[in-house]
C-alpha cells in the first residue's frame, strides 16, 4: 500500500512538471482593467445590471446559477470576451453548439435585457463580457453568497470557437487530473477550482450529465447509507437509465436557492451528483483537494473568500487578440 501511494504521488509530480510546461493562458494586461473604467463614461453601468438581475431573480432564483455558468464557460474558452453570446452565422458555428453547453447553457434573454438597458443608458459603451461579469457577482450576492469588486474594461471578441468550447471546457466526466489541467491552462490552481465548484450549491445538472454517476459508483462514495439510498431512489426517479436526457436536478439536494456552502457537505457524505466533482473527495487522487473541500465545508468565510478571490482570477481571463464593444451582444458590430 506504501509503495502504491509512492508511485502515485510519483505519478502526480510528473503530472505536475507536464502542467507546468503548458503555457498559461495569461490575463490582459492588468492596467486595462480597473474598477474606475466606466466612472465617466457609465457610472451607473453596475446599478443598471443590479436592477435586472434583482428583477429575474426574484422572479426566478435559478436565473442566478444561469448568469454565473454563462460567465464560467465565457472565460473559460478564449478567455471572458464575450463569444460565449454570438449565435451562429452563416460563416461561423458558435459557442453555443458546444458539447457541454447545448440545451444546456441558457439565460441568453437575460442577456439581452440587461444590455438593451445599457445600450439606453450608455450607448457602445458597456462590453458584453463585462456585462456577464458584474452579472455574475450580482446573481451570487442576490442568493446570499459573497460580494467582490469587478475589475472592467474586457473588450468583446469578433469571433466564437466551437472547437475550444468543446475541448477546454471541463465535463462531468473527466477525472481529477485532467480537471486540474483545464483549469492550470486558465492561470488557475487547485484551490481555485475547488473553491468555484461550490457554486454548483445553486447549480442545477441535465440527467444526460449524472446519469452515468447515479447508475455508477454513486452507492460506493455515500457508503450504502439509508439516507443517501432514498436520494438516490429519487435521482433515479428524475434520470432513468434509458431516456429522460433533459430532465434536471439541483445539485445540492438542500438548500439549492441559497448560495452556501452545503455542496462540500454533499461531496464528504459521498453524494457529489457529478461524478468530476466527487472526485474531488473520493479518489486517491484527491488526497490534496479533499483537504480544501473539508476546510470549507468547515469555514464557510473561508469558502467564500476564496471564492471571491478566485472569481476575480478568473474574471482576469481575458482575450488578447483586438475587440470591440458589441452593440447586441448576439452578433459583432457590422
Amino acid at each position: 500500500m506504501a509503495a502504491g501511494m509512492l508511485c502515485f504521488r510519483a505519478f502526480v509530480l510528473s503530472m505536475a512538471c507536464v502542467l507546468l510546461a503548458v503555457p498559461l493562458l495569461m490575463a490582459q494586461d492588468p492596467s486595462k482593467l480597473s474598477l474606475e473604467y466606466y466612472s465617466k463614461t457609465c457610472p451607473n453601468v453596475e446599478h443598471v445590471v443590479r436592477t435586472e438581475m434583482e428583477c429575474a431573480v426574484r422572479a426566478d432564483t435559478r436565473n442566478a446559477a444561469l448568469m454565473l455558468r454563462l460567465h464560467f464557460h465565457d472565460c473559460f474558452v478564449q478567455g471572458c470576451d464575450g463569444s460565449v453570446l454570438l449565435d451562429d452565422t452563416a460563416t461561423m458555428i458558435g459557442e453555443k453548439q458546444a458539447d457541454q453547453n447545448v440545451n444546456s447553457l441558457k439565460g441568453f434573454e437575460l442577456v439581452d435585457k440587461i444590455k438593451e438597458k445599457l445600450e439606453a443608458e450608455c450607448p457602445g459603451t458597456v462590453s458584453c463580457a463585462d456585462l456577464l461579469a458584474i452579472a455574475a457577482r450580482d446573481a451570487v450576492v442576490l442568493v446570499g453568497g459573497p460580494y467582490w469588486d469587478v475589475p472592467v474594461g474586457r473588450l468583446d471578441s469578433k469571433k466564437a470557437s466551437l472547437d475550444l468550447a468543446n475541448s477546454d471546457i471541463p465535463t462531468a466526466q473527466q477525472g481529477l487530473l485532467t480537471l486540474i489541467a483545464k483549469f492550470w491552462q486558465k492561470g488557475l490552481d487547485a484551490t481555485d477550482m475547488v473553491a468555484l465548484v461550490g457554486s454548483h450549491t445553486i447549480g442545477f445538472a441535465r440527467c444526460e450529465n449524472f446519469r452515468d454517476r447515479i447508475y455508477g459508483d454513486f452507492e460506493m462514495t455515500s457508503k450504502y447509507n439509508p439516507s443517501s439510498e432514498t436520494y438516490l431512489s429519487k435521482l433515479k426517479e428524475v434520470c432513468p437509465r434509458d431516456s429522460g436526457d433533459d430532465n434536471i436536478s439541483a445539485m445540492d439536494s438542500h438548500t439549492s436557492a441559497i448560495f452556501d456552502n452545503a455542496y462540500y457537505e454533499t461531496l464528504i457524505k459521498g453524494e457529489g451528483l457529478l461524478n468530476s466533482d466527487q472526485e474531488m473527495w473520493s479518489t486517491i487522487a484527491g488526497y490534496s483537494t479533499a483537504d480544501t473541500v473539508n476546510k470549507y465545508w468547515a469555514d464557510p468565510a473561508a469558502f467564500f473568500k476564496q471564492f471571491s478571490d478566485s472569481m476575480v482570477k478568473m474574471g482576469n481571463i481575458t482575450n488578447t487578440a483586438g475587440g470591440e464593444v458589441r452593440k447586441n451582444c448576439r452578433f459583432v458590430n457590422t
